[in-house]
């Protein structure tokens, strides 16, 4: 994948959702949590309205470790959601680091397949067992995944509850995007304002080939909602545009991690 440079074109620009992206579908709606009982997820858009802030939202920090490993994490606390400020670096099956190098782990943390961050073979819970490419699941939420415990793998409209927290969906990717390390697009810096913490940098991901690419153009984070049997939505982020976005795309990419507390 090419970085993205000064006059760059929108086509070019667009290369990184196209190749790394490659979603299942074309809706970039949001999928709702399944209700209960219901054995797969349905799509529901997030409307301009609902995406409103009335009050002024609540924004506090602090850590948390990962018995684990000992790997300590900072957090932030967004409205009613707690969030870690950092990508997951636990290492696991199936989890990577970019170009295959512990450098970029510890800069980025890890990259997950679907059935890695929602922890499929069972090893933290059950929740997310026998979640995988090819295979259709009804997991329970919350899903813990791969997450610390007491710690989840956000589902869709957890995201979609952190984009309205931010200002609404039109905007939550400058305000989410860290404010370093993003390409510039068309002259203009791609970078966001880190408003609130979160602190999301553009580590790229990993395609099913094994393959690497979007270091500076984007930052992908699973969520635990299963779009079909080969797919499964993430949030987006992208160096040429302020929103945010979950998109449905192949379950085996590796996508970055970001737990929620229960």
């Amino acid at each position: 994948m090419l970085k993205a440079k000064h006059g760059l074109s929108f086509v070019v620009a667009a290369i990184f959702v196209l190749l790394l992206v490659a979603c299942g579908d074309d809706d970039s709606d949001f999928a709702t949590r399944p209700s209960e009982g219901s054995s797969s997820s349905s799509v529901t858009p997030l409307s301009s309205s609902s995406s409103k802030v009335t009050e002024p939202v609540e924004v506090t920090t602090g850590t948390m470790t990962d018995s684990r490993d000992g790997q300590t994490y900072k957090t932030v606390t967004i409205g009613t959601q707690t969030w870690m400020a950092e990508n997951l670096n636990y290492e696991t099956s199936n989890s990577y680091c970019y170009n295959d190098s512990a450098s970029y782990c510890i800069k980025y943390g890890r990259f997950y397949t679907w059935a890695a961050a929602m922890d499929s073979v069972g090893t933290w819970s059950t929740n997310g067992k026998g979640c995988g490419y090819t295979k259709t699941c009804s997991p329970t939420y919350p899903v813990r995944g791969v997450c610390p415990e007491g710690w989840h793998l956000p589902d869709s409209t957890e995201w979609a509850t952190l984009f309205t927290a931010v200002g609404g969906q039109s905007t939550a990717g400058k305000m989410l995007k860290s404010t370093s390390g993003w390409n510039d697009y068309v002259g203009e810096s791609g970078n966001g304002t880190d408003a609130f913490a979160f602190s999301a940098l553009s580590a790229g991901g990993r395609n099913e080939g094994g393959g690497y690419n979007g270091e500076g153009n984007g930052a992908l984070f699973w969520s635990s909602a299963e779009g079909n049997s080969g797919s499964a939505y993430f949030m987006d982020l992208y160096f040429g545009h302020s929103y945010a976005s979950l998109y449905s795309g192949d379950k085996d990419y590796g996508h970055s991690v970001r737990c929620l507390k229960d």
